[in-house]
């Protein structure tokens, strides 16, 4: 049948019809809000490219954080800017570390909340890059031994998730290694399989003090132009134990986002990175764009493309837009 028996607009045609019959939908459950926690006390510094994101001391971080809870979101992923760096990160696995302390007061005054640590160096390295140096190149084995350290720290903080990042070969490999063999074999592992060098990662690396101090990220992250790659990359990973897989930055890559959706079981995650939101917000400021619509609009795809779960600076707001 065709027009004009068929009128496609019958079903469009009141907000109640709209929402019965919605395909893709966008809950508090789908979003994850990430923080930037830094030492000292009652810090709240404002990220300039990056409206309404602070670099958040730990008091102020739980403050936020059940702000959070209390809109629904149910997880957390914790970025750290320590007051100390040098060649290896190394106050990454430290004890009384930014992220360990962030992660133990969470547990402590927002338990309901699911805790996620991102797990690389670039914040921790006085370089900026995801591990150590040899000859002017991440050394990718050794780069291995000291992820192992980290995430048995953060485990042993009280993490519920480790997120590598840092796309060295074999990382969950190891990653999985070590917490089986430290008897946290409970606690999954969210991987940056496919995790691109991406132009949308500025802002970030002012929120995160991560801007590498020479060269860049191109001979560790994936080149923007392949797709196969993408595959391959999150096939390994799936062999090597990751229990969920991530595409960042999200927006540009929504074809890869449903391309492993249709090859994998297991849960999708889709990074709406800082790039994404100063493009949006500065669009609004300048009122080019309405704010909210646009902002819905832009999750909404990523959930459309197949994201089970999105990280997203907006999570918390969003949130509350949702209730």
């Amino acid at each position: 049948m065709d027009f004009p028996a068929v009128r496609m607009r019958r079903l469009r045609r009141t907000e109640a019809l709209r929402r019965m019959v919605r395909e893709t939908h966008l809950r508090p459950d789908h979003l994850i809000q990430p923080f930037f926690a830094v030492p000292g006390q009652n810090v709240r510094k404002a990220v300039s490219s990056m409206p309404g994101v602070f670099q958040l001391s730990v008091d102020q971080l739980i403050t936020e954080a059940k702000k959070t809870r209390d809109v629904g979101v149910p997880a957390v992923i914790l970025f750290g800017i320590p007051d100390r760096k040098d060649p290896e990160g190394s106050s990454s696995w430290n004890e009384q570390g930014i992220v360990q302390k962030a992660v133990r007061a969470l547990k402590k005054n927002v338990p309901e909340l699911c805790v996620i640590t991102d797990v690389c160096f670039c914040e921790y390295t006085d370089h900026g890059h995801c591990g150590v140096i040899h000859d002017g190149e991440v050394d990718n084995d050794a780069t291995l031994e000291n992820l192992a350290r980290q995430v048995i720290s953060f485990a042993e903080a009280g993490a519920d998730v480790l997120a590598p990042s840092g796309m060295m070969d074999g990382m969950v490999g190891t990653i999985r290694e070590a917490l089986d063999e430290a008897e946290f074999e409970h606690l999954p592992i969210l991987s940056y399989a496919v995790k691109f060098s991406s132009a949308y990662y500025g802002p970030f690396r002012e929120a995160a003090e991560s801007a590498p101090a020479f060269g860049d990220r191109r001979a560790y992250q994936m080149d923007p132009a392949n797709g196969r790659e993408a595959l391959r990359e999150a096939a390994l990973d799936v062999s090597e134990g990751a229990d969920m897989l991530m595409v960042k930055p999200a927006l540009a890559y929504l074809d890869l986002i449903r391309d492993l959706r249709e090859h994998f079981e297991h849960p999708i995650a889709a990074y709406n990175v800082s790039g994404e939101m100063a493009m949006v917000e500065a669009a609004a400021a300048n009122g080019w764009i309405d704010r909210k619509r646009v902002i819905l609009e832009t999750l909404v795809s990523m959930r459309r493309a197949g994201a089970d779960v999105i990280l997203s600076y907006w999570a918390t707001e969003v949130a509350g837009w949702l209730k």
